[in-house]
């Protein structure tokens, strides 16, 4: 019996999205629309080849049903999110490595591509390690703790938006959600100082625990001072708020106050104090080895990468630019500006040296927390004034 040929174009069709009724997006997602794009081909593929091996087969008919569409497009979206969260954290790390080593007189890291390739080895290295746990630790705590810690870093990192049409969930309360998730890790850190049995992990997890008391509250009155502005917790409407002015303008104490609580908060230098290598050996991280220290590492990063992009939408317009609005690449737009947050950052930790555990108490209580209220009530003025 001879099968008739079908054509290829008859499985891979195409469709908009948008007019698929089980398509989980309310308006225009371009990382989604273009995972849908990319099933339709490799479903289209697949399924044009298995009917000409096996014709009027019910695989077939499955791998281009439009909830089959939907849920590997979903699963391919989830990828493409995490690699790119994944690829900007790896520039990060790049950027701080040239940057300090200008700042120090050196060339910094030059293994392959300007030196961009050092990251990429030092990850391999660290995963080939051998994972080692500690006999005397409590086992359960001591995995799950820096497995939240990682995982809450991921999810964090790939819900912060790159433009209105790339984005993971669009929803009223987006800007309190990423935050909330965000305040979790010290939590997961005092927890796991804890469950190392090691005197020195306890200490940077209390630290780490000490340092969230000083600073998350002048944070989050910042949060609260920019929504009160917008009318919204919604990030679109707060970027959208800045389509003349950047809020930095007016918030410029408000803008000061959350850079270094974003800086307390990634446990970046100077208030690195739960980790603080040369007084409590590691820290919190010191009975962590091989694969489980890189990830610990990697989440950093990644919450180093948030805490920039909230500046950058909260104080910089995110990707809008003022009197122009939207841009033709608006990723683009955002990721210099957050790049740029960085890189302040990377400057800040060459310039000030650590400071002690009761330093940042007296700046969190005694320094941003005041400024944090005055800027709050300068907010209460712009918006009675009917300027905001």
């Amino acid at each position: 019996m001879v099968v008739e040929y079908s054509s290829i174009l008859d499985w891979i069709r195409f469709i908009d999205p948008n007019t698929n009724p089980y398509t989980p997006f309310l308006s225009d997602n371009l990382p989604y629309d273009i995972c849908y794009g990319l099933w339709e081909i490799l479903g289209g593929t697949l399924a044009w080849l298995v009917n000409l091996l096996f014709p009027n087969n019910v695989v077939s008919a499955w791998l281009i049903d439009e909830r089959t569409a939907v849920m590997f497009a979903l699963i391919l979206f989830m990828l493409v999110i995490f690699i790119v969260a994944f690829v900007v954290v790896l520039l990060n790390l790049w950027m701080e490595r040239k940057v300090l080593g200008r700042l120090m007189d050196r060339r910094g890291t030059m293994i392959g591509m300007k030196g961009f390739l050092q990251c990429v080895a030092d990850g391999l290295k660290t995963f080939m390690k051998e994972n080692t746990i500690p006999s005397k630790v409590d086992k359960m705590t001591y995995i799950w703790c820096v497995s939240l810690i990682v995982g809450l870093s991921c999810l964090v990192a790939c819900m912060v938006p790159l433009s209105d049409r790339w984005y993971v969930v669009n929803y009223d309360t987006g800007l309190l959600i990423i935050m909330a998730f965000y305040a979790l890790a010290p939590f997961f850190i005092l927890v796991s100082g804890w469950a190392q049995n090691n005197k020195y992990s306890l200490i940077g997890g209390i630290r780490a625990a000490e340092l969230m008391i000083s600073y998350e509250v002048p944070m989050l009155i910042i949060i609260a001072t920019v929504s009160l502005l917008a009318g919204s917790f919604n990030i679109n409407d707060i970027v959208n708020l800045q389509d003349t002015v950047w809020l930095v303008i007016p918030m410029f104490l408000g803008f000061l106050v959350f850079f270094f609580c974003a800086i307390a908060e990634c446990e970046r230098p100077p208030f690195d104090i739960a980790e603080a290598e040369t007084e409590l050996v590691e820290g919190w991280q010191t009975e962590y080895a091989g694969m489980k220290w890189g990830l610990i590492m990697l989440a950093d990063y990644l919450r180093g990468s948030v805490s920039c992009g909230m500046v950058a939408i909260m104080f910089l317009g995110g990707w809008t630019i003022p009197f122009i609005g939207g841009t033709a690449l608006p990723e683009i737009v955002f990721l210099i500006k957050a790049w740029f947050v960085f890189f302040l950052m990377i400057i800040v930790r060459g310039a000030i040296a650590r400071v002690r555990p009761d330093q940042i108490l007296n700046l969190g209580w005694k320094v941003f927390m005041p400024l944090a209220v005055f800027n709050l009530a300068i907010a209460v003025f712009l918006k009675m004034g009917g300027i905001y």
